[in-house]
This record gives structure tokens, sequence and C-alpha cells, in this order.
């Protein structure tokens, strides 16, 4: 019986300095979890929170992380959509200058035409001014040789001689035209 108490004994004393062991471990890794999450503390004050056994102590720096970490996402996304907005926004100024050019190729094609057309009367216009003229000219020339007629049928033979040479000579000048 001795025996089993002292081989109790010493299995008491292997659990329990594992058991000193083991937390020794757990104090080590919240102390480096703690420090990693910006907390820097002392093995005291890790005794004194194990003691405690207030678990907000260990996750108030994660939480502040986690309030910080979603508050810079909140700031991606509104930066993202402020991004988004702006490319839209260039898309649609692009498409524009796009329909903007191809309005003053085919508006200009227009006002090409329109100009040739505007030479194309201006020259008309210049020709039917000198066909007038020559017209106006005739007229008065086939007036006078008309009347000259017509006043020269008294005397037939001085009339005939008279209207000749004003016939020839309408005829030279429209031919100098």
């Amino acid at each position: 019986l001795f025996v089993l108490a002292q081989k109790f004994r010493d299995v008491m004393n292997d659990y329990n300095q594992v058991q000193l062991g083991y937390r020794q471990k757990c104090k080590e890794r919240i102390q480096r979890q703690l420090e990693i999450t910006g907390r820097s503390v002392t093995e005291g004050e890790v005794e004194e929170m194990l003691e405690s056994g207030n678990p907000a102590v260990f996750t108030q720096g994660i939480m502040v992380e986690t309030a910080q970490a979603k508050q810079s996402l909140a700031d991606i996304e509104a930066r993202h959509g402020d991004i988004m907005k702006l490319e839209k926004s260039i898309r649609e100024l692009h498409d524009m200058f796009i329909d903007m050019a191809a309005l003053v190729q085919t508006q200009g094609e227009m006002i090409d035409r329109i100009e040739y057309n505007v030479v194309q009367s201006e020259n008309f216009v210049k020709a039917a001014n000198t066909d007038t003229k020559k017209a106006v000219k005739f007229q008065s020339a086939a007036r006078r040789v008309s009347s000259n007629k017509k006043k020269n049928s008294t005397y037939p033979m001085l009339g005939y001689n008279c209207g000749c040479d004003r016939t020839y000579i309408g005829y030279l000048l429209c031919r100098k035209e």
C-alpha cells in the first residue's frame, strides 16, 4: 500500500509539472498573440489576466483591430465606388467625343458639297450675266436693223443697201464678243 501511495504521488507530481509547463506555454502564446495585436504586456499582467478570468482583456486589441479593419474596408469600398463612377463618366465622355467626331465629319462633307454648289452657282450666274449682256446687244442690233428696214422701205434700193450693211455690222459686233 505504501508503494502504491508513493507511485500515486509521483504520478500526481508529474501531472502537476506537465500542467505547469502547459500553463507556461499558454501564457507565452497569449503574450505573443497580444504583442501581435499591438499590446505589449508583461508576464505578471498575463498572470493577472488569467487569474481574473476576464476574456475581454484578451480580445480588446483584436476587436480594436477588427473595427479599424472594417473602417479601412469601408473606405476602400467607397474609393472603389468613386473610381467606378469616374470610369463610367470617362467612358461616357469618350463616347460623346466619338459621336462629335462622326458628326463633324458628316457635316464637313455636307459643307464641302454646299461650298462646291455655291461656287458652281456663282460661275453659272457670271456666265448668265455675260450671256444676258450679249443677248441685249444682239437684241439692240436686231432692233436697229429691223427699224432701218422699215424706214428704208420707201426707197427700196437705198433701204436694201442700208439694211444689208447694218446686218453685216451687227454680225461683226456679235462675232467679236
